[in-house]
């Protein structure tokens, strides 16, 4: 089954079984969150609610060490305009908020690394999943000097306390599939075998039931645990704000010259962050 304007995608991979559509993420070199990415986002997301008969997406990564990286700090107002066609501001936090907000259940399953706003997405899907000594999890905006700009600061305080979220929102540490999960930043932890198998079999069992219980229970959650919409803006313009300030533009480009935004370096990110000191 395709679904038409899917077509013209070129950093995601799609497939649809049923009432479920697999979207895998292939944004070479390493998956960052660029204008091309966000665009295809918001393409997929229109159309896949506009299709009565979808009811879960699921997304996961064509490369294994990466899931989404983190944003493309050389590229910032590229991408916010992006988000802007489907939220009509621009900004990745509503965008993200959006896809909270939908009527579509979502569900990320993680192999390889989702920082920055590549765990912000994690997090405003609905569920997520993630293989056990293959995945890892930061929020570095700190170390830059920044804050967490697309809902990392709302979604981690609700979930973890304010202690936990402190720790991950300050430290700029990854996180390992296992530890995230006793942190509650995700749902499971599991075996990279399992992983797929666990997901699909999820999606499909989710997709069979009602849609009308399904958006009813969505609402009704998201009524208890879903920051409001200002809150998120507010993340958003803070992130840009202080990507601006001189301290925050010397640590970025210090990072890029030690190789911030190459795949390789980004394996080992958090070293590349402590010498930055």
């Amino acid at each position: 089954m395709s679904i038409h304007g899917l077509e013209s995608l070129r950093t995601l991979h799609v497939n649809v079984e049923g009432s479920v559509l697999f979207a895998q993420i292939s944004a070479p070199p390493m998956n960052l969150l660029g204008p091309e990415l966000v665009r295809d986002l918001v393409t997929l997301i229109q159309r896949a609610e506009s299709d009565p008969a979808l009811k879960v997406l699921v997304f996961n990564s064509g490369d294994p060490e990466y899931f989404i990286s983190h944003v493309d700090v050389t590229r910032i107002p590229e991408y916010r305009a992006e988000a802007a066609r489907l939220t009509g501001e621009s900004s990745i936090a509503l965008l993200f908020r959006y896809l909270s907000a939908s009527r579509l259940v979502s569900i990320a399953q993680i192999e390889g690394r989702a920082r920055g706003a590549g765990s912000e997405f994690v997090l405003a899907c609905d569920m997520c999943f993630a293989a056990k000594g293959l995945a890892f999890f930061s929020q570095l905006e700190a170390a830059f000097g920044a804050a967490p700009g697309g809902g990392a600061i709302q979604h981690l305080t609700l979930m973890m306390g304010r202690a936990r979220a402190l720790e991950v929102l300050l430290s700029g540490n990854d996180y390992e599939a296992t530890l995230a999960e006793q942190y509650g930043w995700i749902n499971r932890a599991l075996p990279p075998a399992m992983l797929h198998e666990f997901v699909h079999s999820l999606a499909h069992r989710i997709a069979k039931f009602p849609a009308a219980g399904l958006v009813a229970v969505k609402e009704r959650v998201n009524a208890i645990s879903l920051a409001p919409v200002t809150e998120f803006r507010r993340d958003s313009d803070l992130f840009a704000e202080l990507m601006r300030n001189p301290a925050a533009r010397d640590r970025t480009e210090a990072a890029i010259r030690a190789g911030f935004q190459t795949r390789d370096a980004e394996l080992t990110l958090g070293q590349l962050l402590d010498d930055l000191n």
